[in-house]
């Protein structure tokens, strides 16, 4: 070190004693080209020189490189220019240095440590002892060493997440003034006042009398930090402090985050002069909101500058799960709409979309949601067993009614239901609707006004039970019930007996519906801990349950490891962070504590100093310079200009102007090479998605499969022909492998004796019918059924694999249904055979459709199930003539097929469009026609 230069690598410099020899090999530079006149003799006698003499540089050439080498050799050498390092310290006497390494130094961190680096640098070139304790620390002895020394131990210093406690290090530090009674104390603090701070300078008070206090201070930005983060309804609000520098307005932004690190959302925030606490809210939705697991202060690195929350902060989580396709499920209409908009101030709301409700019942379930909502869903499937265990368990379930649970067979109800349910009103009702009559004194609806203005035109009956009175939450005015529930286990079993939509009643449009939601949801465990109370706290006869820290912040804000010092936390009282417990989180992934560097009501105040006659600094110093990039610069310059000067000596300027063609025709080649290939290929994967095809299912039996195909390709050669729409080519596709949603309609015909589909293809046919798509179910056994078999092969086969799908009430095609004409105006749906019936999912009628030339529905019916065998009146072969003849030997019965077959096909693309009003008036006209 040279004073305020510094060389990283001094021993470069050695390279300087190689100048000389280079200036001899500089001097030397190759001959110039000599210059001969004609006569070509005179040229042919000069050709071999009889002597060869070295031209030399000038001197200035030589000069510039001498110059150029002595740049490369000082710029590796790594040349540091570091200002006069002035602290107004006196010269003399022992040296100790008090460093504030809390959360609250974190925040500029480097600063601060550059300030006391420059300190020791000072006391190493006055040859001063130096002692020096970091506040936030254990307490250790005092004792003095080389300034060398100190400059290791500080390097190794980090700040810590928890604030530093002076008051602990009194003791010690009234012991070193009193065994150094000239020490220089140099305190360099955080500005934020701490328990202990008045002993603390009490302890000062010797150095103070004397004038050997210097304090460091940062009176120009102040600490910030967060606490107090609450979700509420209308967003995630976090409490911002800050000490010092209150005279000036500050604005700034905290930002949120997952417990992947993953920015979610952020807000801004501003500080009025004078004004030492604000509040900044993140306005996001709850299911955005509930994964943030940490908050931050933009641009301000400190563990109090960060909340954490964990599982004990979010609001419960509810699982919907919709039995509706989703034609049906359209906004304001469907269930999961109702249900979402009730349950969003209060809670969490998956909802399950493009999956059957057993597979999605059995992923909430893995996700260990404390709540699920089940709208009119009938079949559980593979999930009733394990949505048993679950409630066992403590799982909350609330079930809704609706045509699907009155269709379906299972024991996961609270009471058991008469079949078919009531309806109250319409033409074939002599009963009235009912009004909401009462809440059971004893049930959690008790605190609630009863409303009178929910009104319920149908409802699922309760049989009636010795138990039924003890079950019921609610009833109507006639005194039968419209909540149901049960004990099951540690868990809860709900039943609405009305749908979640206004299809039954409109108790989803009344202002009681969401604080019913909100009082069954109440009762659902907070999270996964057994002594947790309804209301999420913990038992108080339970013993506590203790949390092994996670992961921990260190005293920048960052995640580490925890400490070996770390100690497991109570769950239910985490406290704040400390030197056992610091600020991180605790426990099992599943089950996170929080425990952050500030309390939640925590307040900052700044440090009183005023009592204290000390010399004050502030936190700067001057950045060294690095003169490195200069000489390189320096050294490119130089290298540059001889560079230009040796080539202007050669005459190289006239080789400029050669130019060649080779290189263009190599950037042609190049750009030819990189072209992609196969592009058709890429474009024919993804034709399904890009052009409409219908499908078939690939059962296995080679001449159902080939019948299938010609029958597809028929139908799709009659609709290019007689429609605008233009399909391409049918698939055979396999349920299990292949994307379906690519398919309007699939056609699938039974294979009699054939075992269904395993339970996870069926949940993908569920899925797809759930999500738009329509299967037509084919037995094809029109003419078995006509000899008298009521129960076909083919028919017990299909009843087998509806088993597995979660189907609605069905019925015969009634005359006005939109099946009959959405293209062609049909009163019988035909295929090979003329005597079978096609059934599609029931739709409600009311009074008004007596005059109404087509029943409207909500959606598209995703299923269509005949024994017509359609395939078969469509087949064709390549030379596009019928493959099979139809049971009347009539061509008329195959075009009334293939004009089904278009029906359906439209049906499938466009749904109930033709019962909208604008198309009355040309269906009445071609009905009287």
């Amino acid at each position: 070190m040279f004073g305020s230069l510094a060389l990283a690598s001094p021993w470069m410099l050695a390279a300087l004693l190689l100048l000389p020899a280079v200036w001899l090999l500089l001097r030397l530079i190759p001959p110039r080209p000599q210059r001969v006149d004609f006569p070509p003799l005179r040229l042919l006698s000069d050709l071999v020189p009889r002597q060869r003499v070295a031209a030399r540089s000038p001197w200035w050439l030589t000069a510039l490189r001498l110059l150029l080498a002595a740049c490369v050799i000082a710029m590796l050498a790594v040349p540091i220019l570091r200002p006069s390092a002035h602290t107004g310290l006196p010269r003399s006497g022992p040296l100790l240095l008090l460093f504030d390494n809390g959360w609250a130094s974190g925040s500029n961190w480097e600063l601060r440590r550059n300030v006391v680096q420059a300190a020791l640098e000072t006391a190493e070139q006055e040859r001063r002892p130096v002692a020096l304790t970091a506040l936030a620390e254990p307490v250790s002895d005092l004792s003095l060493s080389p300034a060398a020394a100190i400059v290791e131990k500080l390097a190794a210093l980090n700040p810590e997440p928890w604030q530093a406690n002076r008051g602990a290090f009194a003791g010690t530090i009234g012991d070193f003034l009193r065994a150094e009674p000239d020490a220089e104390v140099v305190w360099f603090s955080d500005g934020l006042a701490g328990e202990g701070d008045d002993t603390f300078l009490r302890a000062l008070a010797p150095a103070v009398e004397r004038g050997h206090v210097t304090v460091y201070r940062d009176d120009a930005s102040g600490v910030l930090a967060l606490a107090g983060a609450n979700n509420a309804p209308s967003g995630i609000t976090v409490r911002v402090l800050r000490s010092g520098a209150l005279g000036s307005p500050l604005r700034g932004s905290v930002r949120a985050l997952d417990l992947k690190s993953l920015p979610v959302g952020q807000a801004d925030f501003t500080f009025l002069p004078g004004v030492s606490e604000t509040t900044a809210t993140l306005d996001l939705p709850v299911d955005i909101r509930n994964d943030i697991a940490r908050i931050e202060l933009a641009g301000d690195n400190s563990a109090g500058s960060v909340q954490l929350l964990d599982r004990n902060w979010r609001r419960r989580v509810v699982g919907v799960v919709s039995g509706q396709d989703k034609d049906v499920s359209q906004p304001l209409l469907s269930a999961n709409y109702y249900l979402s908009r009730a349950l969003q101030p209060f809670a969490d709301v998956r909802a399950a979309e493009g999956t059957s409700p057993s597979e999605a019942i059995g992923r909430f379930i893995d996700d260990k949601l404390p709540v699920l909502m089940l709208a009119d869903v009938g079949n559980l499937g593979d999930a009733e067993g394990k949505l048993s265990d679950w409630i066992e368990n403590g799982g909350v379930l609330v079930r809704f009614a609706g045509s699907r649970l009155a269709a379906a067979e299972n024991t996961l109800l609270p009471v058991k239901l008469r079949e078919g349910g009531r309806t109250l009103g319409g033409a074939l009702s002599w009963e009235k609707p009912q009004k909401l009559g009462s809440f059971d004194a004893g049930g959690p609806f008790a605190s609630l006004a009863v409303p009178d203005d929910v009104s319920v035109k149908r409802q699922l009956l309760a049989e009636p039970d010795i138990d039924l009175p003890g079950k019921t939450w609610a009833t109507l005015t006639d005194g039968t019930p419209l909540v149901t529930a049960e004990k099951r286990g540690r868990g809860l079993l709900v039943l609405f007996h009305v749908t979640a939509d206004t299809t039954w009643s409109d108790l989803v449009l009344s202002g009681t519906f969401p604080e019913m939601l909100r009082k069954v949801v109440g009762l659902a465990t907070a999270g996964p801990a057994n002594d947790a109370r309804p209301d999420g706290s913990a038992a108080s006869n339970a013993s506590p349950i203790y949390a092994s820290p996670s992961r921990t912040l260190d005293g920048l804000g960052a995640f580490q490891v925890p400490p070996a010092t770390a100690q497991p936390v109570r769950a239910d009282r985490p406290g704040v962070g400390r030197p056992d417990h610091p600020p991180g989180f605790y426990g099992p992934p599943d089950g996170l504590v929080a425990v952050n560097a500030l309390a939640p009501n925590a307040t900052l105040k700044a440090l009183d100093f005023a009592p204290l006659n000390a010399t004050f600094a502030a936190y700067s110093v001057a950045k060294p310079v690095m003169l490195g990039p200069a000489l390189l610069v320096f050294a490119l310059v130089l290298l540059m200009t001889d560079a230009m000067i040796v080539f202007f000596m050669s005459g190289g300027l006239s080789r400029l102007t050669r130019a060649g063609a080779g290189s263009a025709a190599l950037v042609f080649l190049a750009l030819a090479l990189v072209m992609p290939h196969d592009a058709h290929a890429q474009a024919r994967a993804f034709d399904p998605a890009l052009r409409t095809r219908l499908a078939y299912i690939v059962t296995g039996d080679k001449e159902t499969d080939d019948t299938s195909l010609a029958g597809l390709k028929g139908l799709t050669a009659y609709i290019t022909e007689r429609t605008a729409l233009e399909p391409g080519p049918p698939d055979g596709i396999d349920p299990a492998k292949d994307e379906l949603s690519f398919y309007p309609l699939i056609y699938w015909p039974i294979v009699a004796g054939q075992a269904p589909p395993p339970a996870a293809t069926m949940a993908r046919i569920d899925a797809f019918m759930k999500s738009g798509g329509m299967v037509i179910f084919d037995t094809r056994d029109a003419l078995q059924r006509d000899a008298g078999q009521a129960d076909t092969p083919a028919a017990d086969t299909l009843k087998r694999l509806l088993a597995g799908l979660d189907i609605p009430e069905l019925e015969p095609v009634p005359s006005k249904h939109v099946l009959t004409k959405t293209f062609y105006l049909l009163d019988k749906f035909m295929g090979r055979y003329d005597t079978g019936e096609t059934w599609v999912q029931a739709t409600p009628q009311t009074a008004d459709d007596a005059d109404k030339p087509v029943l409207g529905g909500d959606g598209v019916s995703p299923i269509i199930i005949t024994s017509n065998d359609l395939a078969g009146a469509w087949a064709v072969d390549d030379s596009m003539n019928p493959m099979f003849p139809v049971s009347t030997g009539l061509e008329r019965q195959r075009e009334l097929a293939y004009r089904a077959g278009v029906n359906m096909v439209m049906y499938a693309l466009t749904g109930n469009y033709k019962a909208d009003q604008v198309h009355v008036q040309d269906l009445l006209e071609r009905l009287g026609r």
